[in-house]
């Protein structure tokens, strides 16, 4: 309300009366937080009246204060403030009491809000009064003498009268308040403004101060008369509030008087509904007729179904009957036709023709990538859905392998089904025929496919990509190639490898995904249909359904299980499962028992859909039950498709053909196309020509060769164990005794095994010999290397020399070692140079050795820089220690004694050279045995013109001791014997069995096609492999076409 006045140092306050104070206070303390207020305090004084005005600025005072008439003024003036602001204050306090009253007032009146909760809209009175005037003709007939209760009328009235005079009388009291208020605050208003003007008037000598306080009364009256004229507006607003309430009591009586109208129309309404409730009567009793009809009409209908289902059955036996007869005509012509055609070739059917294509194209995998899309049947579901049983029923026979709950099908068996006239099966690599007529026969088959299926699978696999091929023929079968696939599991149990469900899926993906396969999809009847799996993989690959047909199993299970048989509708209508279908069947494949036949089977099957509440009740039309309607459904998709597409496939393979043909000019144009049966051929004729060569080699050199190969294996041992020991006797006489035992021993335990092993070495290396020289002819081919190979390998491993030679070459042997006497000077110096040559042979053979452990000597050392171990050294040492021994001691023996041992460690250790006793027996060995060797050598020297000596008997005086020729003559003569038996062998027995040996060893890998394709690599056997089969499979196809077409 108050502003202070602001000058140029700060705020300048003039402080009157203690509230006055206060307020100051309040303002300056609120502003203090501004920085450029600062408070100026001045103290004023009052002196006597003047000219320069009636307040003066204080100044330094030294005399003694006085109280004059300013004073005194100052209080009456003071006094007359606090008097004006006792009235201002009074007057706000009495304009807010003035309006809580008003406000309390206003409260006390009624809140007319309970009429709207009680009294409808007029949207709903005007709807309300619509509807009575739509029914008022209606009821008008109906209740003719309807008044209404006239106290009902006279309460209605005395009410509102009674409300409108309570709000005049409220209204009225409320006004005459209002007007009190006003005049008792305008009286006080009036008294205050006088008695401010008497104060004005009093104090105007007061000078500028008592002017501005004038001001601010007129600035109060300015605002009192503002609160006086919003108080008017507020009463003005409360009168028109009473008017306006005032007016809506008045349709609020209207409103009354406009449901008294109401009550007519609705007298009205009720006679109208009388009038249609008593043609809703009559309407109902035509209703009651019309029912009583439709019954009447449905028990004709069901009669009519129930007859019309007897036609049906006996339709269908009529027909069986009459395919029986057909099937027995047929039997009756196929077996006179066999027996007047029994000279002539037997014609294939158009299934078997089919099927022959299919296998082919089993096998076979094109590098251009030409697929093989021809149609088949693909029957997939998930495990124990039926499928296995559903193809049993469509071939009339129970020929696959049962288990419980277990996986029977692990491999795919493609299933020919043709027309013959005896009901028999037969796999296509066999020539057996199974009668499916006898139990016994059955149960063989089963077994023989269940064997199958486990060869085929790989060891760690549970399933096997191969597929079974097998025919099955008999009157009235229905002409189709079907494919019976492991069944989708969504679990591996741990009897199975970890890869058997993905495995599962891949080979069913594998075989679906044929643009031209018939897919047979069967789902199992009796378990929810939210488990299902192969309904999900179906929709993948052929998600419009134009190639599949839905087969529904164990409909008699799913009868007794399912509350609704809507269900079963809609699986059959399609419309359950996630997928399409070109057509959806209901079968019952068994009861549960393993032992029922085919024929049991069928009869339970009729027998259930004729009894079927599901049948009976129109869920499923009768062409989609029974598996006979769907082996008919199968055969004739499969037909139309076959038709459709087959000619396409043969183009195909036409351009595969060329593409292969003209990849073979170019890369082999002057070779014949040769596949593997026709190279393994031409390989066979080249190995037995080399069979044949062997008869060729001339009996000197298969002796000669025979010789070198058993000196070379009797070396070792006549010179240890033979010649070394005999050497060391005192005499003659001591040295033969020594040589007989040695030879007797020999010859009757090791030589003559040795000999045998001999003769079968010398013949391997003979024929290998040939094929090396047969490897660097001209006409050469390579492509049989491996496969030569691998058949001399084979067959030496298997060839054993006859047993009986072994005993005939141990009497040879002994007869020829006993012989001693030298017969004439040729046999004499041939002795003498065996001996030179036997030995010279050995000693270049110690003198090897003996300079691997000494190292280089000092020549060779300067020569070629190279230096001997630390060792070679230590064994040089030694050997110098020992040939000291050897030249002290000519005759020394071939063992050292301890001294001696003991003599060359302790020389070796004083020339710095640490060895033991087992070293210098090491070094001995090769040391002595050179010495020996020579020694020999220079008796054998001796020995060349002592043969008149020793044929005199004067070998002794002579002083020349010629025994060792004697033993070599002996042991030269055995050779020679004994490598011409063994040629004898050879030429005669041994050439003749290792032909027959390689005879067998190519029959068998003629027939182990694996071994063909392992032993028979490269692109050029790939090329006229491939070549070979697309011929083959496009003849068939297009002798196929020509026999379909012909039967069009």
């Amino acid at each position: 309300m108050y502003k202070l006045s602001k000058g140029r140092f700060g705020y300048v306050v003039r402080i009157i009366g203690v509230s006055q104070s206060r307020w100051v206070k309040q303002k300056l303390s609120s502003n203090h937080g501004n920085p450029q207020t600062s408070r100026i305090i001045r103290h004023y004084m009052t002196f006597p009246p003047n000219k320069n005005g009636l307040l003066k600025l204080a100044g330094p005072n030294y005399g003694i204060p006085s109280r004059g008439i300013g004073m005194i003024i100052a209080r009456v003036l003071r006094g007359a403030l606090k008097i004006r602001y006792i009235i201002l204050g009074g007057s706000i306090a009495g304009g807010s009491a003035l309006a809580k009253t008003y406000e309390q007032w206003k409260e006390a009146l009624p809140d007319a809000k309970f009429l709207e909760e009680i009294m409808p809209s007029q949207e709903d009175l005007n709807a309300l009064r619509e509807s009575l005037m739509s029914y008022r003709d209606k009821i008008k007939d109906a209740i003719p003498d309807f008044t209404l209760d006239p106290k009902l009328k006279d309460l209605g009235e005395d009410k509102f009268d009674q409300l409108v005079l309570w709000f005049k009388e409220r209204l009225d009291d409320a006004i005459q308040a209002a007007e009190e208020e006003k005049t008792e605050s305008s009286s006080y208003l009036d008294d205050f403004s006088s008695d401010l003007r008497q104060h004005a008037v009093s104090f105007s000598a007061m000078g500028s101060a008592a002017e501005k306080e004038r001001e601010k009364a007129e600035l109060l009256r300015l605002r009192l008369s503002q609160v006086e004229a919003e108080l008017k507006e507020k009463t003005e607003s409360y009168k028109r509030e009473l008017s306006s309430l005032t007016n809506d009591n008045a349709a609020l009586k209207g409103k009354v008087e406009i449901n008294a109208g109401a009550v007519n129309e609705l007298q009205e309404r009720k006679a109208v509904l009388e009038r249609e409730i008593s043609s809703l009567l009559k309407e109902n009793a035509g209703l009651k007729a019309s029912l009583s009809k439709q019954e009447n009409i449905r028990e004709k209908y069901e009669g009519l179904q129930e007859e019309l289902m007897q036609v049906q059955l006996k339709y269908q036996k009529e027909v069986e009957r009459l395919e029986k007869e057909n099937k027995e005509l047929r039997k009756s012509l196929m077996l006179k036709a066999g027996d007047t055609l029994a000279q002539r070739k037997i014609k294939k059917s158009l299934i078997d023709m089919y099927s022959e294509v299919l296998d082919e194209l089993c096998d076979y995998d094109s590098s251009y990538d030409t697929q093989d899309h021809l149609p088949r049947v693909v029957v997939v579901g998930d495990q124990s859905s039926g499928k296995t049983s559903v193809l049993e029923m469509v071939a009339q026979a129970r020929i696959f392998p049962r288990g419980a709950g277990e996986m029977m099908t692990r491999a795919p068996v493609m299933v020919t089904l043709s027309e013959g006239p005896y009901h028999i099966a037969s796999f296509k690599d066999s020539t057996r025929e199974f009668d499916l007529t006898k139990e016994s026969e059955l149960a063989e088959l089963r077994k023989e496919v269940e064997l199958r299926m486990r060869n085929s699978v790989r060891s760690g696999r549970t399933v096997s990509h191969e597929v079974i091929s097998m025919s099955v023929k008999g009157p009235g079968l229905q002409r189709m190639v079907l494919v019976d696939l492991p069944g989708i599991i969504s679990t591996v149990t741990v009897d199975l490898a970890a890869d058997t469900r993905d495995a599962i899926r891949a080979i069913s993906q594998q075989y679906m995904s044929n643009p031209n396969a018939i897919i047979l999809c069967i789902q199992d009847g009796s378990v929810d249909a939210e488990r299902s799996n192969v309904t999900d993989l179906v929709s993948q690959m052929d998600p419009q359904g134009k190639r599949t047909i839905f087969v529904l199993t164990k409909v008699d299970l799913a009868e007794e299980n399912l509350a609704k048989p809507d269900r079963i509708r809609k699986i059959l209508s399609g419309k359950l499962f996630p997928m399409k279908a070109l057509g959806y069947f209901a079968v019952v494949t068994g009861r549960g028992s393993k032992e029922d036949s085919i024929q049991e089977i069928k009869d339970y099957e009729e027998s259930f859909f004729r009894t079927s509440k599901i049948f009976k009740g129109g869920v499923i039309n009768s062409h989609q039950c029974t598996t006979r309607n769907l082996s008919f459904a199968v055969s004739e998709c499969f037909w139309k498709m076959v038709r459709d597409t087959v000619e396409q496939q043969a183009d195909a393979f036409k351009a595969t053909r060329f593409n292969l043909e003209t990849e073979w000019k170019n890369n082999f144009p002057r070779t014949r196309e040769l596949d593997r049966d026709e190279l393994f051929e031409k390989a066979r004729g080249e190995i037995l020509d080399e069979v044949v060569n062997l008869s060729q080699v001339s009996p000197k050199q298969w002796e000669d060769a025979l010789s070198k190969k058993l000196w070379d294996k009797m070396a070792t041992h006549i010179f240890e164990n033979i010649y070394l020991p005999a050497a060391q006797t005192e005499n003659s006489g001591t040295f033969n005794t020594t040589a007989d035992i040695k030879l007797k021993q020999w010859a009757d335990i090791t030589l003559p095994k040795k000999c045998v092993e001999v003769g079968w070495e010398t013949l391997e290396e003979e024929f290998r010999a040939f094929m090396d020289r047969a490897r660097t002819s001209r006409d050469h081919d390579n492509i049989f290397d491996n496969l030569k190979a691998s058949v001399v390998d084979e067959s030496m491993r298997r060839h054993e020399w006859e047993d009986k030679a072994a005993d005939v070459l141990r009497v040879i042997q002994l007869n020829a070692l006993e012989d001693r006497s030298v017969h004439d000077k040729q046999q004499w110096d041939a002795a003498c140079k065996f001996l030179e040559d036997s030995v010279k042979e050995k000693l270049i053979n110690i003198e090897g050795t003996l300079r691997e452990m000494v190292g280089p000597g000092t020549k060779e050392q300067w020569i070629y820089w190279c230096t001997p171990s630390e060792e070679q050294k230590r064994r040089a040492a030694v050997k110098g220690e020992l040939e000291k021994i050897l030249v002290t001691e000519y005759t020394h023996k071939n063992t050292l004694t301890y001294d001696e041992v003991t003599a060359v460690r302790k020389n070796v250790q004083s020339q710095g050279v640490e060895v033991d006793n087992e070293f210098i027996r090491e070094t001995w060995h090769p040391v002595y045995r050179r010495h020996f060797l020579r020694r020999a050598l220079a008796k054998a020297y001796d020995c060349r013109k002592a043969f008149y000596a020793y044929h005199q008997g004067l070998e002794g005086e002579l002083g020349v001791e010629c025994n060792d020729i004697v033993l070599f003559w002996r042991i030269q003569q055995m050779i020679k014997i004994t490598a011409n038996a063994l040629r004898q062998q050879v030429m005669n027995r041994e050439a003749r069995r290792l032909e027959k040996d390689i005879k067998e060893v190519l029959e068998e890998y003629g027939y182990d096609p694996e071994k063909k394709v392992q032993l028979l690599t490269g692109r050029r056997v790939m090329l006229a492999e491939e070549l070979k089969r697309v011929r083959q499979i496009q003849e068939k196809l297009e002798e196929f076409i020509h026999a379909l077409n012909a039967e069009k």
